[in-house]
């Protein structure tokens, strides 16, 4: 957007919890741009329950029910800031948050852009792309029951830093990051908040893991104190941290990157061309996650691993681990086919599209 519309007045809205991260993440690109927090609900729904199950779960109806009057409020704060503002056009991703703003935003006649990055359209979405001018998607439109006729498969924009590195990039990455450069290093990630229990695991079979490789876990902040208590200071063979806000650098100096299947940590890591073992997270509404590894699975672009049976048999992280590693043909191969799923011209392709939106 700042390369289209240089002049152009930029506000990013989220929820509370995400503010500090977002607020930490923008101001590595552009200290102007405000963050804003909405007031907002969600509506829990887990794939591994029943319905029935969770009607009679009254804590999690209690929860839903009193989210309910948060999105109600969050729309009309919404309209409160929209009209004051009043901006040209509002794009949202699709998160919880975007409900009440791009309610707020239909109502009030502003043009609304949709992206959905993950393979499972989620509800938010779905309710939009009603009224959405233009909808873009992360995977092929065939896994989307949106309009053709404003549906755009434009892929997930990433960061231009994240792109595949030479031995010598690397080992310089590594040098930054203080791990050993002649070690292969493992990179664990859950998420900005953490996933407690690909972090449980990993500290199960830390040692395991250490004579593979020097290990980096991204174990976010709900857990990060906890972990930091049951582990020595950061070293060259293991190293955690809570949130990372330069995680290209981190990612360019992975041997192999272990990850949730959130959308776009995917697509970054296919930008990277990096070998990923994959740890969809199965209760997540819809199975989403699942969804999304199963697109890359089919190909054999990534490695799987079941969360539930990871849990149960923590040494099956420590296996796949090893495959890749005592393969490395094929982990080459399979980081080959991995990058051929990444779409360089997202951002720009994306950014047209919400211009392309203003009346």
């Amino acid at each position: 957007m700042r390369k289209l519309q240089p002049e152009a007045e930029l506000r990013f809205w989220c929820d509370f919890k995400f503010a500090p991260q977002a607020k930490a993440t923008l101001a590595k690109f552009d200290t102007t741009i405000p963050v804003s927090r909405i007031v907002a609900g969600k509506l829990r729904r887990y794939n591994h329950l029943t319905v029935l199950r969770q009607l009679f779960w009254f804590s999690l109806m209690a929860k839903n029910v009193g989210d309910m009057f948060l999105v109600v409020f969050g729309i009309v704060q919404s309209c409160f800031k929209l009209i004051i503002w009043r901006p040209d056009v509002v794009f949202t991703k699709g998160g919880f948050v975007c409900l009440p703003v791009g309610l707020a935003a239909h109502w009030l006649r502003i043009p609304l852009v949709i992206h959905d990055s993950d393979a499972h359209p989620g509800l938010t979405n779905r309710i939009l792309s009603r009224w959405a001018s233009q909808i873009a998607t992360g995977a092929p439109l065939e896994y989307y029951s949106y309009p053709k006729d404003r549906s755009h498969y434009v892929g997930i924009p990433v960061a231009k830093e994240l792109v595949p590195v030479t031995a010598k990039q690397q080992a310089d990455a590594k040098s930054k990051w203080g791990v050993a450069s002649d070690r292969p290093l493992l990179v664990v990630t859950g998420g900005g908040l953490g996933a407690m229990r690909i972090n449980n695991t990993v500290l199960a079979v830390k040692n395991e893991l250490m004579k593979l490789g020097s290990v980096v876990l991204v174990a976010g902040t709900a857990q990060y104190d906890e972990l930091r208590a049951q582990l020595p200071a950061n070293n060259e063979h293991f190293q955690l941290y809570s949130f990372v806000t330069e995680m290209p650098s981190l990612l360019s100096a992975a041997d192999i990157v272990i990850a949730r299947a959130g959308a776009t940590t995917i697509l970054e890591l296919a930008a990277l061309a990096k070998p990923t073992i994959l740890i969809p997270n199965a209760k997540l509404t819809g199975g989403h996650q699942v969804k999304n590894a199963n697109v890359y699975l089919e190909d054999q672009a990534v490695r799987v691993v079941v969360e539930d049976d990871m849990e149960t048999e923590p040494q099956l992280l420590v296996l796949a681990v090893k495959e890749l590693l005592q393969s490395p043909t094929e982990s080459r191969a399979m980081a080959a086919r991995f990058h051929k799923f990444a779409r360089p011209d997202a951002a720009h392709d994306m950014a047209n599209l919400i211009i392309s939106a203003i009346k």
